[in-house]
């Protein structure tokens, strides 16, 4: 049965089609969920160890490796990585990439069980593992709350109020807060006040333990109730815990009497924030993974706005990063795209088809989009990045099925036939070949979209969408297109005019006799300018994904290991204040000792260390971003020469790397940097655009060891326990019990006075031989330097180094790349030892690699496709010598506007392969039809392609002008010049190449008919 002709016989399940289209599209776009990124499971866990006292090389010998050990016999682990400091051991578990979502939960469970049975061996002193599973959460409504004149108390309970609030709202699944002060009970007994009373450490300990615990009573029964006793009320105030009364000598002694009380910040906060220079702490809403981002952003800005009120005079909530705003940008952006495009299609076909034409094949395109939409709300595919652009690209060959039909509809009208027998004829003979052609068009991204991994995960809504709506398009073109052609379409008479007698098919059916009659030099000169574009192609700048089009950019600011947080704060408000008096700036968000709350699925902060310091800057407008990042990068190197400092800006893809890596793995650290070292002079003696080579390890720290004097500590009962704890009292302080604030657990610290000015030796130990004080100099000779790794890396089990660099921002990390990777793969390693790249190389090529796995699978369903259409392999053979030249146009289209190839130009180069692929099929179709009426073999290909002149040619030329409103869009302009260079010279490959390549084929099989 001939769709096309039951369309027009049966009209009110064509309107029903139309219908539902339409308002489903619209009922669709209104419910959809919408999103900045992909729903993407970030498949790593985080466990942190605390090891107090111990170095980084014990955390990674007794602490890191037996962890690692366990977590390793787990099948579903495809990395580990740790990061291993004094006191700490941080382990990343990485799981493999094929495993979904909703096996996540199962593996985590898995692997608490795994740390919390190896933890048992684990030594004295090691505190529990804390498994975090939440890393990959994303906060994407990102606040910063300034609060001028609270008190941290206050600022305490504002952030406990205003997480509860948000919290309510509905679809926020959590608030993270982060920066605020580290408050604690500070207890400072006086040296001499202590030795003279001689009230030891322990003492004072014990007494503050007890001084709010929680323990319970008892409880009271009678023949009718049962009572609960609880425990007396706590110390709850400062001076409560002052009053606290300490036994000595029979005598009773309050802590006032001989110590100072105090609550204020610790001294070694982990984090400092600040905004636009001023004191803050961070609000981060993320939304539930089933929610609408936009409508749960409005829903947390509308509760804000209600709580304004109530706040107190002061509190100010800025927007660091909305996440809704910018979805709803895109959302927006995209709907005045879709309309320019779909404008310019019409326009395109009106004046070379007539208006009649362009309505029936404007509204054929509008309705494909539409019922896009609803199915996307059906199957529950939302809008975001990915799939978004997954319609762009589809729109080049959405129009090319209702341009096939609605043309051949035409003519035949325009030579007397009805409508009924027109769309008959039309349809009749493409709808088979163009199925093929559209299932072939969507297999192009099945090894996308079908891949078991990450990349898979990520870019399914690409195959999706494109599937739906390729589909669709084929189902529209054969419904819809001919019921409208049959309102529009003017019939003729049968002795009119021939519709291909105009000077355009003239011209063109003469070039073509050319070109048959030359055919292996036209041939000659294919491969030819292939292979002149093909090198041209080497030359092409390569790039992963590219820069962000939100205004903001970061600054990674990095003073030597061992700088305290303050010093690090303070550099800041330096650059704070020269960026203060910028007029393009917008607002400055300042990280000090780790970076920001994950706010966008591709950021990834860096790992917590004192002497980092991270800025967040927003500006103005995008252009303003190069000028101002250069003027920065200047003022940082003049005016800290001494520090690391880098600007980056915000990129689609993933982040958080560097655009340079090599990774040295080996088991020696002092070799490992000794290759660290080399591969930083031979990147710097290589290319002139590596800036800011550095090492993960950062530099060695110097630590101070007492020289336990064994004999006379012995004698004193004075262990080196006793000797660590006697400084740490005088240094850091020890906690000694928790004050309790509501929910908030308050620590209680001893610690020397900080206004005696006593060093370490001047304090004194407690012999449990005897009670009494022993000064410090009589059981340590000393103190002792020693120079260590106070930063180690491990990645599988083995010690690695990473040695990273930026590059310069009109620079490719591949060109750079490329001049510095044989001089760095030519360092000698020593036996035993490993290199490996890392960066945007490595990036690059496993998400390659991942799409190259399914490629063959899907190629070979393509070929097959083809082969089946046809019945035969030399048309098919004819059709895929084309594909190869593709890239033709690809490389005069990047290399004229000197844009790079990035990953979204790869998608791109698979539309343009299955737009070349379609186009080929429905002409070599043609020609087989034609020739099956009796035509001679060249008058067949010239009459065939000739009538598919003016579709392919209307096709590529609303595609082309439909890219146009893209190529101000920096996610998709590359994908765009791709196709519209691509597609341009593809047009050339199906109306010369095509038929030159048939007249080859099948030249033998004609001389013998004819001779026959």
């Amino acid at each position: 049965m001939n769709i096309a002709r039951a369309s027009i016989d049966k009209p009110i399940l064509t309107w029903i089609v139309i219908l539902i289209s339409l308002f489903g599209g619209i009922w669709g776009f209104a419910t959809l969920g919408r999103l900045e990124d992909p729903a993407f499971t970030i498949k790593t866990a985080v466990v942190v160890t605390q090891y107090p006292g111990a170095s980084a090389e014990q955390v990674m010998t007794e602490v890191t490796e037996p962890l690692e050990a366990a977590i390793q016999r787990m099948g579903e682990v495809d990395r580990i990585t740790s990061i291993n400091r004094p006191g700490l051991s941080r382990i990343e578990v990485e799981i493999v990439s094929t495993y979904d979502g909703d096996e996540l939960p199962g593996i985590w469970t898995d692997l608490r069980e795994r740390v919390t049975d190896a933890a048992g061996n684990l030594p004295d002193g090691v505190r529990p593992p804390m498994v975090n599973d939440g890393f990959g959460d994303v906060f994407g409504i990102f606040f910063a709350v300034t609060a001028d004149g609270f008190s941290d108390a206050e600022q305490h309970e504002l952030a406990r109020f205003l997480r509860r609030e948000l919290l309510a709202v509905d679809g926020v699944a959590d608030v993270d807060v982060q920066g605020l002060p580290d408050e604690a009970i500070f207890v400072e007994p006086s040296l001499a006040l202590t030795v003279h009373q001689n009230i030891s450490p322990q003492l004072i300990l014990e007494a503050l333990a007890n001084s709010n615990s929680v323990a319970p009573a008892g409880s009271l029964s009678d023949a009718r109730t049962r009572t609960i006793i609880q425990s007396p009320e706590g110390s709850d105030s400062v001076s409560e815990i002052a009053g606290l009364s300490v036994g000595v000598g029979g005598e009773v002694l309050n802590l006032v009497d001989f110590a100072t009380v105090s609550r204020g910040r610790q001294d070694h906060p982990a984090q400092i924030i600040r905004f636009n220079g001023q004191e803050a702490f961070t609000l981060g809403v993320a939304g539930l993974a089933t929610e609408n981002i936009v409508d749960v952003g409005n829903r947390v800005d509308a509760r804000l706005a209600e709580l304004l009120p109530e706040l107190p005079y002061g509190v100010e909530l800025q927007p660091i990063y909305q996440q809704h705003v910018v979805v709803d940008e895109a959302s927006g952006a995209f709907l005045v795209n879709l309309a320019m495009s779909v404008a310019i299609v019409v326009g395109v076909l009106a004046i070379f088809m007539g208006w009649r034409a362009a309505v029936v094949v404007g509204a054929t395109l509008l309705l494909t989009v539409v019922g896009t939409l609803f199915f996307m709300g059906i199957f529950a595919i939302e809008m975001e990045r990915i799939s978004l652009g997954a319609l762009i690209i589809a729109m080049g060959m959405l129009v090319d099925n209702a341009i096939v039909v609605a043309e051949g509809m035409q003519i035949a009208m325009l030579r007397g036939k009805s409508s009924r027998d027109a769309s008959d004829e039309a349809a009749g003979k493409t709808q088979i070949p163009l199925l093929g052609a559209t299932v072939i068009g969507i297999m192009a991204f099945a090894g996308i979209g079908l891949s078991p991994d990450a990349t898979g995960e990520f870019l399914f809504s690409l195959f999706a969408v494109i599937g739906i709506s390729l589909l669709l398009s084929w189902g529209l073109a054969l419904t819809v297109t001919p019921l409208l052609g049959h309102y529009f379409f003017k019939r003729g008479t049968s002795g009119g005019a021939d519709a291909y007698s105009g000077a355009l098919f003239r011209a063109y059916g003469a070039v073509l006799r050319g070109a048959l009659r030359l055919r292996w030099l036209v041939v000659v000169t294919l491969l030819v300018v292939t292979v002149a574009c093909y090198w041209g192609f080497g030359q092409v700048r390569q790039q992963f994904f590219p820069d962000s089009n939100t205004p903001i950019f970061f600054v990674h600011y990095q003073l030597p290991q061992g700088t305290p947080i303050q010093t690090t704060a303070q550099n800041m408000s330096v650059f704070e204040e020269w960026l203060a008096e910028r007029e393009e700036v917008v607002s400055v968000s300042t990280f000090v000792g780790q970076g920001a709350t994950r706010f966008m699925l591709t950021y990834g902060a860096e790992s917590p260390n004192p002497a980092y310091g991270h800025l967040i800057i927003r500006t103005a407008t995008l252009d303003q971003i190069p000028g101002l990042q250069a003027d920065l990068d200047a003022f940082g190197a003049a005016a800290f020469p001494e520090a690391e400092f880098r600007t980056a800006r915000l990129v689609f893809g993933p982040g958080g790397g560097n655009p340079i890596e090599v990774r040295f793995s080996g088991s020696d650290p002092a070799v490992l940097r000794d290759l660290a070292d080399q591969a930083e002079q031979v990147m710097l003696a290589n290319s002139d655009n590596i800036l800011a080579p550095r090492n993960n390890w950062r530099e060695q720290e110097i630590v101070l060891r007492p020289l336990y004097a064994t004999e006379r500590a012995q004698a004193a009962g004075i262990t080196r326990d006793d000797i660590s704890t006697a400084m740490r009292l005088a240094t850091d302080g020890i906690s000694a019990g928790t004050y309790r604030e509501n929910e908030r657990l308050i620590p209680i610290i001893v610690r020397a006075p900080r206004n005696e000015g006593l060093t370490v030796l001047d304090q004194v130990v407690y012999s449990p031989v005897d009670g009494s004080p022993v000064p410090m100099e009589q059981v340590v000779d000393g103190m002792g330097f020693e120079v260590q790794n106070t930063l180690i890396h491990r990645r599988n089990r083995v010690p690695t180094i990473t040695v990273g660099a930026s590059i310069p921002t009109d620079r490719t990390a591949s060109e750079v790349h490329a001049e510095i990777r044989a001089a760095v793969e030519a360092i000698p390693l020593p036996l035993g030892y490993a290199m490996e790249w890392g960066g945007e190389f490595e990036s690059s090529n496993e998400a390659n690699a991942s799409l190259g796995a399914q490629l063959p699978v899907t190629i070979l369903i393509m070929i097959l496709i083809s082969v089946l259409l046809f019945n035969a392999l030399r048309q098919p053979l004819i059709i895929w010598l084309l594909v190869p030249m593709a890239v033709n146009g690809v490389t005069l289209g990047l290399l004229g506007t000197g844009l790079p190839f990035s990953f979204t130009a790869l998608l791109g180069l698979l539309s343009l392969s299955g737009m070349l692929i379609k186009n080929g099929i429905v002409l070599v179709e043609e020609i087989d039809l034609v020739r099956a009426e009796g035509a001679a073999l060249r008058e067949a290909i010239v009459t065939a392609s000739t009538s598919r002149l003016r579709p392919v040619v209307l096709a590529a030329a609303t595609t082309i002008l439909g890219m146009a409103p893209l190529l101000s869009d920096a996610f998709f302009v590359s994908m765009s010049i791709t196709i519209m260079g691509g597609l341009a010279f593809a047009s050339v490959l199906t109306l010369v190449a095509a038929p030159v390549f048939y007249d080859l084929f099948f030249s033998r099989e004609e001389r013998r008919r004819m001779a026959a």
